[in-house]
């Protein structure tokens, strides 16, 4: 591994200082390690953070536009000669994330203290590649289109970040300002043994977070079986007396049907009436329309075992149950394990845990989807979004940007859904276009043809601390929230103060909604070629060349078994051979020319009806010359359905 060499000042010895969980206490305590700690030491998630203000500097379109970051014009905040500064904070403070989806071999300098040369200075790709310390992998990386670095950077008095390019585009920088009167030292490299070997834990940690759950103290455990049938209602634990639960396990019986809405997980804290959480099973898992699929550190589902790693204290009681909404249904049963500690809140350090979860079927057209809403002291820690598009074609919805007000004041904006997950580039390959999970965050789903995605993102180091109110609002649409969308969401904070504005999850558990037709795009088709076929994609679009006759089976498993009507959008023109369309051995359209003198669009030619079957899920163009003429050019298959 490289190492960055420092600039100006010699090597200092940093002292491993215990964690000091209120920054207007001890405040000399505070600085790399201890933000390192945080890292990887998941039971200080509770402990509230006074005086400390988060907010965000990213590449936003100010005028309420979707310029969020195309032709870099929102993505500095001056220049200064023939570089770009995107970033100058006052301190004490401490970046805690780094993302873009287009980092470049330009340099990157950062400015600690008004000092007049970089202590850090390195290819913008380098911040997030691994091969250089402090900002090695898993900490910082790439997987699902957007590059993340979340080694923290403290800095005493001020830091500068500037662009030695031209070329910036989309990003955002996530800090926290330590309350006045903090000490702390700014980032120096090289590392001090002390601060590389709680850097390596934090790798450890992320790599392999080793046995869960994780507390300090000794930790019980209580297993039980249950069966739920529809109006029933399952103990999983029950507290009369100070403590804290550090981890829940949930696991189907082999057979039992999956997880629905009618199926829900519920906790009360300290003799609330008001459920601390209650939101259906899957939802609260980590679950992808009634699939298992996020699988992070703190929460998800591994091995047909769901989980909950994130710490639940509470002062002198705590009830956690199943319930069964649903009017009718088969049984589900599965085994439970509660894990838990006698260790209880200190309600002058730490938040309840409280899980708000919501379904908005349409929101209201110029109106944000509201994620969450909380009053009172707290910190949020984490989010789950799943989008169901209601109408066909391109993810649209997912242009919107995350907003986040806190204590009456816009802190954070962000520059497109998938950019809040720390993803880039839906509908593009090996990019946002799947369900792909990392540590703290990562896409639940992406399926274009069904119109829907989703994606998860916890807070450690970084979690957003607010003192009074804290609203996080997500776009439908690249502008005026016009794009019609079902979102269905889970916030988890901690704080004072039950969330506000939840919704009963019986009232629309039910509710199905999705398009009718299922658009396959060029760029996410899967298909498989008959020998002497060659495909070429460029210009949205695929040409299918064949010297004799050509076969390309393109994949449709991504839409459910039933009759759909097929339509095609291709080009005819100079080079236009025939082509047909098949289900296997059975022809669904005529043989058609796709000749003509110039070239033409034809947009959603009927090509007739098929049925497609759990073991059927495919359609095939067949292609053969006419005239010499031996291409085929398609735009787009829509599979229209029959009947729903």
């Amino acid at each position: 591994m490289n190492r960055i060499t420092p600039l100006l000042l010699p090597l200092i010895v940093v002292l491993l200082l215990p964690l000091n969980l209120d920054c207007q206490q001890g405040a000399q305590n505070a600085g790399f390690i201890e933000e390192l700690r945080q890292l990887h030491h998941v039971e200080l998630l509770p402990a509230y953070r006074t005086g400390s203000t988060v907010a965000q500097v990213s590449s936003y379109d100010t005028t309420g536009g979707n310029n969020d970051g195309f032709g870099g014009l929102y993505s500095f905040v001056r220049r200064e000669g023939d570089n770009l500064v995107i970033a100058d904070l006052e301190g004490p403070g401490v970046v805690h994330r780094i993302w873009t989806p287009t980092p470049t071999d330009s340099m990157i300098a950062f400015f600690f203290d008004g000092e007049p040369t970089p202590r850090l200075r390195l290819r913008f790709i380098d911040l997030f590649s691994g091969e250089f310390e402090p900002f090695v992998k898993p900490v910082v990386g790439n997987e699902v289109g957007g590059y993340y670095c979340y080694v923290p950077i403290p800095y005493a008095r001020s830091v500068k970040i500037v662009y030695e390019g031209t070329d910036i585009r989309f990003h955002q920088i996530q800090y926290r300002k330590y309350p006045e009167g903090t000490e702390i030292r700014s980032l120096e490299t090289p590392l001090s043994a002390g601060e590389r070997l709680e850097l390596d834990r934090v790798v450890e940690f992320w790599s392999d977070p080793g046995d869960r759950p994780w507390a300090e103290g000794s930790v019980s455990m209580v297993e039980r079986a249950f069966t739920l049938k529809p109006g029933a209602e399952a103990e999983l634990f029950q507290s009369y007396e100070g403590g804290r639960v550090v981890g829940i396990e949930l696991e189907r019986d082999a057979g039992a049907p999956a997880w629905g809405r009618g199926l829900l997980i519920a906790a009360n804290w300290d003799g609330s009436t008001e459920p601390a959480i209650r939101a259906p099973i899957g939802d609260f898992f980590g679950y992808a329309y009634g699939t298992p699929a996020a699988q992070s550190l703190l929460v998800g589902s591994a091995s047909g075992r769901d989980y909950c790693y994130l710490p639940m204290p509470f002062d002198r009681s705590a009830s956690i149950r199943l319930q069964d909404v649903r009017a009718e249904g088969r049984p589900v049963s599965g085994i439970a394990r509660v894990f838990y500690s006698d260790s209880p809140r200190d309600p002058s350090r730490e938040g309840r845990l409280y899980a708000a979860w919501r379904r908005e079927i349409e929101p209201a057209e110029g109106e944000p989807y509201l994620l969450l809403h909380a009053e009172g002291r707290g910190h949020h820690v984490g989010t789950f979004l799943q989008s169901q598009g209601l109408e066909p074609g391109m993810t649209v919805f997912f242009e919107g940007d995350d907003i986040t007000t806190i204590d009456g004041e816009m802190r954070l904006h962000g520059t497109g859904s998938e950019d809040y997950f720390n993803g880039g580039w839906y509908a593009l390959l090996d990019r946002w276009e799947r369900g792909v999970s990392l540590p703290i965050h990562g896409a639940l789903d992406y399926n274009l043809p069904m119109s829907r995605t989703g994606g998860y993102r916890f807070y450690l180091a970084d979690k957003v601390s607010f003192e009074q109110e804290y609203n996080l609002t997500i776009e439908h649409g690249p502008v005026g929230n016009a794009v019609a969308v079902d979102y269905t969401s889970v916030a988890f904070y901690y704080g004072d103060s039950p969330p506000q504005n939840v919704v009963e999850p019986a009232t629309v558990m039910q509710t199905q909604r999705g398009p009718t037709e299922h658009h396959f795009f060029p760029q996410l088709l899967s298909m498989s070629l008959r020998r002497g076929t060659t495909i070429d994609y460029s210009e949205g679009r695929i040409t299918i060349e064949a010297p004799e006759s050509g076969l390309v089976r393109i994949d449709v498993s991504d839409v459910p078994p039933g009759e759909y009507t097929a339509l095609l959008s291709y080009e005819r023109g100079p080079e236009g051979g025939k082509f047909s369309l098949w289900r296997r051995q059975h022809q669904v359209s005529d043989w058609i020319n796709s000749y003509a003198d110039s070239v033409v669009l034809v947009e959603r030619a009927e090509m007739g009806d098929l049925f497609l079957t759990d073991q059927v899920r495919s359609v095939t163009i067949r292609t053969r010359p006419s005239d010499g003429h031996q291409l085929f050019r398609f735009h787009r298959l829509i599979l229209v359905e029959k009947e729903r």
